[in-house]
């Protein structure tokens, strides 16, 4: 398959999770990630990059029951994410290459326990500071240029989301969380 195919992808994939730092919503976060991680885990496929494609499947499972959160009591239970964890646990012993594979678990499970948080702040927080950087190393390893773009670009999109709504205005707020 043609490279420039299997880099366009990630490029596609780019412009979803740019959009999604931009809304206050939880649950248009989660969609818009969800269909990010959906074209990034075919790319890893694509490149051979099995711990990042296995580990972005279950991001997307992650973010289904994400959008759920406020209906589905049982996603809301402390049990989930820690089974969400075992998954990735799972994924890294399966797909094992080294350190490399730390990377995804780390980012995938970090931010898996931020979004239990239910706060934007928290989510946002996590994302920059170990998420977004492990995901920008793997990225850079394994030869994905959309995904060193995207997670170059989320990180500055995640604090110009700071300077809009400020520190205070992503404190959770239920009202406009739907």
């Amino acid at each position: 398959m043609s490279d420039l195919f299997i880099q366009s992808i990630g490029f596609i994939a780019v412009a979803l999770f740019i959009s999604s730092y931009q809304i206050r919503s939880n649950r248009m976060l989660f969609l818009l990630q969800l269909l990010g991680s959906a074209l990034f885990c075919l790319q890893f496929f694509l490149l051979g990059a099995l711990s990042g494609c296995l580990s972005l499947a279950v991001n997307i499972l992650r973010n289904a029951l994400m959008m759920r959160y406020k209906e589905w009591k049982w996603v809301r239970s402390k049990i989930c994410p820690a089974v969400i964890a075992l998954m990735f646990t799972a994924v890294l012993i399966f797909t094992w290459n080294g350190p490399i594979s730390l990377l995804a678990f780390t980012a995938s499970v970090t931010s898996t326990f931020a979004y239990w948080s239910d706060s934007p702040r928290s989510i946002r927080m996590v994302n920059l500071v170990c998420a977004s950087p492990c995901w920008l190393l793997y990225d850079v390893l394994v030869n994905s240029i959309g995904g060193i773009v995207s997670e170059s670009i989320t990180i500055i999109s995640i604090l110009i989301s700071f300077l809009r709504f400020g520190w205070k205005g992503l404190e959770h707020d239920k009202q406009t969380d739907t």
